[in-house]
């Protein structure tokens, strides 16, 4: 079934379109190039303006730039044809491949790896999304003349806890071993950031940093190797919940459409050059708790099992990274939905179209 038939998904379209601290004006007629674009925050936040375009006239035009034009294709069918939609098919690491020449007001880099498996089969494709990816993004911002670039970044920039405070701000930074093969996803999303300075100082770019949790909802892809995105792969086929730790790891967490939310507050209300973190202690949870509610919904139980070799390299070694959201709440942002709210949507809107096997 497609996502655009589901009553579920419609109304997250609707509550993020109706968002209201967002100042929907700024992209009123205006252009917005996002990578990433059939990604689970990307595609969502495409939907979103979509729709908007359809219920309210907003006629904001998007620019979609992915690797597979006929991924695109099956994705975004609804919209294929709007003259508000475009679809570049690029490789944000290939400089030749990018659309130098195009126009934008807003662009957004939300393209990268982000799943433990990737980070451990393809750790030089992971680096260069959020270093090279991310300069090529910058330098089509300064051709284009952007009013401003948005960089998805992650809780993953922190690091681990150094047992000295129970929620990370925006300053706070912990301890990560740069010389193990993990640490490429967090040591390039710390340089996509610190490239996002060097492009405000230099070429005078209007930079703005999201730094996103763990994040979820219906439009994830199913082959994600994230310990929540196989919990609810699971939970879907109704098998039980398989745990390769103790599931102690204290997070947080945010259902994608807040997610979208937090970007679109932060591309256009957040100060130049500052960094927010999209989150809120409402949506953290220990690894464990989070297993037993799928499962708990789904009606299976938990079970553990050791990681193999692969898993092992790609795992988190952070315990506890809980991220203080208060910066972007001054911008009258908050969550719309509760964790255990989104994961039931999750799973419901998810459960139209999953064949279970």
């Amino acid at each position: 079934m497609s996502l655009y038939n589901n009553s579920l998904y419609l109304e997250d379209l609707q509550v993020i379109s109706s968002f209201k601290s967002i100042p929907w004006d700024y992209l009123r007629g205006a252009s917005l190039l996002l990578s990433g674009a059939t990604g689970m925050i990307g595609s969502l936040l495409l939907d979103a303006i979509m729709y908007k375009n359809e219920k309210d006239a907003l006629n904001c035009r998007i620019i979609a730039l992915g690797r597979n034009e006929e991924k695109a294709k099956v994705r975004f069918s609804h919209w294929w044809k709007s003259p508000y939609f475009q679809f570049i098919e690029c490789d944000v690491n290939q400089v030749e491949s990018m659309p130098m020449g195009i126009k934008a007001d807003f662009v957004l880099h939300l393209a990268s790896n982000t799943h433990p498996i990737a980070y451990a089969t393809d750790p030089i494709g992971t680096i260069s999304s959020n270093i090279i990816g991310a300069r090529n993004m910058l330098d089509l911002v300064v051709s284009c003349r952007a009013k401003r670039f948005l960089f998805a970044s992650s809780n993953e920039i922190y690091g681990e806890n150094r047992g000295d405070t129970e929620f990370f701000g925006e300053s706070y930074c912990g301890y990560i071993d740069c010389n193990t093969l993990r640490a490429g996803y967090p040591e390039s999303k710390r340089c996509g950031e610190a490239l996002c300075q060097a492009y405000k100082k230099q070429k005078d770019v209007d930079v703005v940093i999201a730094r996103l949790t763990r994040s979820f909802g219906p439009t994830l892809q199913l082959t994600d190797s994230k310990a929540l995105t196989q919990f609810l792969k699971n939970g879907l086929c109704r098998h039980d919940i398989v745990l390769k730790s103790a599931g102690t790891q204290f997070y947080s967490y945010t259902y994608a459409v807040d997610s979208v939310t937090g970007l679109l507050t932060i591309l256009l209300k957040g100060e130049s050059g500052e960094a927010y973190n999209v989150a809120d202690p409402s949506c953290d949870i220990q690894l464990k708790e989070l297993a037993e509610i799928i499962a708990d919904y789904s009606g299976t139980k938990v079970i553990f099992d050791l990681p193999n070799e692969t898993e092992s390299l790609g795992f988190s070694k952070a315990t506890k990274a809980r991220l203080c959201g208060d910066k972007l709440k001054s911008l009258d942002w908050r969550v719309s939905f509760s964790l255990p709210d989104g994961i039931r949507r999750t799973l419901s809107i998810l459960s139209d179209g999953y064949e279970v096997s």
